[in-house]
C-alpha cells in the first residue's frame, strides 16, 4: 500500500515531529497530500477538475504551504491564477508552491510579508491587483499558535501577536480587497473546530477563530445583497507543518478526529474551491466544518 493511501486509512497517525514556528514543508517527514482524496474504497483519487474558476484571480495568504498550498494547486487546476503571502522565513517552500502550480498552467505571484503591519496588508492588495489585473478570491488563511496550558502562563505579548496575526490581517486585506471586486468574488475565512470546542492549551488562537466566526457573518451581511458571498471554514486536525511546529509531542501523540486519522490538505482545499466557486452560490455568512466528523453547534 503506498504511502499516499495509508494517509486516507483510519487509524493512520502522522510520526511525532518537532520543528521550529513557522514549521517548514520541505521538513515534512511524511509529506502531506495536495491534490489526492480519499476515494470511499479505503484508497485514494486525484483531485478531478471542471474549470469552476476559469479565468479568476486569487490572493491566498499562507500559500507556501499546508492548506494554503492545496488551495493554490486545486485553484490552478479549477483555472484560477494566485498571489500567495508568506513569511520571508518560508521562501523554499513557497517556491516549489509556485512551481507546482505552474506546472498545472497557471501563474502564481510569490510575496514575502509580514502581515502583523498592516502597511504590508495594504501592499499585497495593490501587489496582486497590479500583477493580476484584479480579485475575484480573497483566502485568509494564515494563522499562528503555540500551545500554552494554563492563563496564567499565556504572556501578554502571544496574546496579542496572536491577534495581530490571527484576526487583525483578515480585516485589513477584506477592508482592501473588496473595493477591487465584483458580484461574484467570495471571501473566505480560514477559522478552526477550536472556536466551537474551546481548546483549553490554545486560549488565545482559539480566541481569534472565534472573532473569525462573527468577523465572517458581519461581513458577509454587508456584503451579501452585492454579489459578494463571505464564508469561513473550520477544519479539525490537519497534516500540515504548523503541527510540529507549534504542538508537544502528547498533542502530537493525540492528534486524530473521529473518522480515526486527521484530514490532508486536500480535503480542506476541496471546501474552498466549493466556496469560492458559483456551486456555492447561496451559502453566504456560513462555516463549513471539515473536521474530521466532530458534530458541533453553529
Amino acid at each position: 500500500m503506498s504511502s499516499e493511501s495509508q494517509q486516507f486509512q483510519t487509524g493512520w497517525k502522522p510520526p511525532v515531529t518537532d520543528q521550529e514556528f513557522p514549521g517548514k514543508e520541505h521538513k515534512l517527514p511524511v509529506k502531506a497530500q495536495y491534490e489526492d482524496l480519499p476515494d470511499g474504497q479505503g484508497g485514494f483519487t486525484k483531485y478531478k477538475a471542471a474549470g469552476k474558476l476559469k479565468g479568476k484571480k486569487a490572493i491566498i495568504t499562507g500559500g507556501d504551504s499546508g492548506i494554503g498550498r492545496a488551495t493554490a494547486l486545486l485553484f490552478a487546476l479549477e483555472g484560477a491564477d494566485s498571489f500567495i503571502a508568506y513569511l520571508p522565513d518560508e521562501q523554499k517552500d513557497a517556491d516549489e508552491t509556485k512551481k507546482l502550480v505552474e506546472e498545472r498552467g497557471q501563474k502564481c505571484h510569490l510575496f514575502p510579508t509580514d502581515l502583523t503591519e498592516r502597511k504590508n496588508c495594504e501592499k499585497v492588495v495593490s501587489e496582486a491587483v497590479e500583477a493580476m489585473g484584479g480579485i475575484d478570491i480573497l483566502f485568509n488563511n494564515h494563522a499562528y499558535q503555540m500551545m500554552v496550558n494554563d492563563i496564567s502562563e499565556l504572556s501578554e505579548d502571544q496574546w496579542v501577536h496572536t491577534f495581530n496575526t490571527n484576526i487583525h490581517p483578515f480585516f485589513y486585506l477584506s477592508k482592501y480587497s473588496l473595493p477591487h471586486m465584483k458580484s461574484g468574488a467570495s471571501i473566505i475565512n480560514n477559522a478552526s473546530i477550536n472556536a466551537y470546542i474551546g481548546r483549553p492549551d490554545l486560549l488565545d488562537y482559539t480566541s481569534t477563530k472565534g472573532a473569525i466566526i462573527s468577523f465572517t457573518r458581519g461581513l458577509s451581511n454587508q456584503f451579501v445583497s452585492k454579489g459578494i458571498r463571505v464564508n469561513a471554514i473550520a477544519p479539525g486536525p490537519v497534516w500540515t507543518p504548523l503541527i510540529p511546529a507549534t504542538m508537544n509531542q502528547e498533542a502530537q501523540e493525540q492528534f486524530t478526529a473521529p473518522m480515526g486519522r486527521p484530514s490532508q490538505p486536500s480535503e480542506i482545499a476541496s471546501t474552498v474551491v466549493f466556496l469560492a466557486a458559483p456551486d456555492s452560490s447561496s451559502i453566504s455568512g456560513q462555516t463549513i466544518h471539515c473536521n474530521g466528523g466532530t458534530i458541533v453547534n453553529g
